[in-house]
């Protein structure tokens, strides 16, 4: 499996996570997840493997999170993830995918526990 970043090109974090990642001479794909956002399916792996429920990949303090609103308790796993697919910024940023595992990269340092 070869290495994957979800990358939005605007995000100090994510650029520091690809600087990191060519300076390990890694190399990897570039997904633009606000133009190619992942599928359900996708998105519902990522979650799998970073363990994580899908309200805690969202980025809560995006406006669309509350004119969505997506604060309420009520709504499901599957809501949240087509909320994320509808509006790709909501999703914590960046993501790494190596043969080794999956993490954000807040810091962007956690990639180097999966290369």
């Amino acid at each position: 499996m070869s290495t994957v970043i979800y990358h939005n090109p605007r995000c100090s974090k994510s650029r520091a996570m690809l600087t990191i990642l060519e300076q390990k001479n890694v190399d990897f794909e570039i997904i633009k997840y606000l133009e190619n956002p992942p599928t359900s399916n996708e998105l519902k792996q990522l979650l799998t493997d970073l363990n994580l429920e899908a309200r805690s990949l969202m980025r809560k303090g995006e406006p669309e999170y509350k004119e969505q609103g997506l604060d309420d308790e009520a709504l499901t796993e599957n809501q949240l993830i087509n909320s994320m697919i509808k509006t790709p910024k909501l999703i914590e940023r960046p993501i790494v995918r190596t043969s080794k595992g999956v993490v954000i990269g807040r810091p962007p340092e956690n990639v180097l526990s999966i290369l």
